[in-house]
């Protein structure tokens, strides 16, 4: 099994030092579990070198005055860490022999992935996640925030999941990653398609046509909706489409590491899947899916915090 989907700071957290004393330890718990190797993804928006290429990005789509002061707040708190520091750190957990690779969350920019392309190309990454956490300036999944939540009420749900729909084409279509995280996110808070079918059509051809591989993650397990992404029905989609996967835990804390492996293990073989896609470089490699160990999970409130 893999987590390739481990964050380094809660997102409460500004200015955590990395650490190898940290790395360690989640690969220790993660091994514990029968995961063999973890990827370091902590969010490209953490960075200051984010801020420096993107700017003030929100301000194209005209929000409301309560998103875009949120949105304001949310960056400028969270990007303060320096990226070509996290590189150097990840680096020396691999030379040190810890099994991880190297990867970032990529968030999604309407209009500006080339922009976040150009930015990342420079860096030896093994692997990009692509995450759509936002539909404008608006953070659908951000529990926490008041203003993010008021507004699943102002708009109708057939419309939040057209529109996340749109933006994960956009993202797929940039070729800028190689893997889809939480690909369903936006059913975070538990609000549903009175029909989802062709909902999850869409979602499964997206994937099946961007070439990449689609994130099984434990995280929704720990959110108001209470299940896996994807649903099972879009995960069955997916693998009929020949869609490679990676497995996850979206951990932001020790605890959560390597969360409910088995039950991914075990929701992968009631679709027939065996195997998962590791990367090295940003070259794929295939790894058989072991059979289940010891069930470690964490308490069901952890994580439960508007984390992404």
């Amino acid at each position: 099994m893999l987590d390739y989907h481990l964050h380094l700071w809660p997102h409460h957290e500004r200015e955590t030092p990395l650490s190898l004393e940290q790395i360690a330890a989640y690969c220790e718990r993660a091994e514990r579990v029968g995961v063999v190797e973890v990827a370091l993804t902590e969010h490209l928006f953490r960075f200051v070198q984010a801020t420096d290429a993107l700017g003030r990005w929100w301000a194209q789509d005209e929000p409301s005055p309560e998103l875009r002061a949120s949105m304001a707040d949310y960056w400028d708190h969270h990007a303060r860490a320096d990226l070509d520091a996290y590189v150097e750190t990840v680096l020396e957990a691999k030379a040190a022999g810890l099994p991880v690779v190297m990867g970032l969350e990529v968030d999604y920019y309407r209009g500006r992935m080339d922009t976040v392309a150009d930015l990342l190309a420079g860096y030896p990454f093994d692997v990009l996640l692509g995450s759509v956490h936002w539909i404008g300036a608006w953070r659908f999944d951000d529990i926490s925030d008041v203003p993010s939540m008021a507004e699943w009420s102002t708009r109708s749900v057939d419309a939040c999941f057209d529109a996340y729909g749109d933006a994960l084409a956009e993202l797929a279509a940039s070729a800028t990653c190689d893997v889809l995280a939480h690909p369903d996110l936006i059913k975070v808070t538990g609000q549903r398609l009175d029909n989802p079918t062709e909902w999850w059509d869409r979602i499964a051809e997206i994937a099946a046509g961007s070439g990449m591989a689609a994130e099984v993650s434990s995280a929704g397990w720990r959110k108001p909706v209470g299940e896996q992404y994807p649903a099972q029905p879009l995960l069955v989609r997916m693998a009929a489409h020949g869609v490679p996967f990676t497995t996850a835990s979206d951990a932001h804390q020790l605890d959560c590491v390597a969360d409910r492996a088995d039950d991914l293990r075990a929701l992968l073989g009631s679709v027939g899947i065996d195997h998962l896609q590791g990367y090295r470089r940003r070259q794929p490699h295939r790894l058989e899916v072991a059979p289940t160990t010891v069930d470690m999970r964490s308490p069901a409130t952890a994580d439960n915090n508007g984390e992404h």
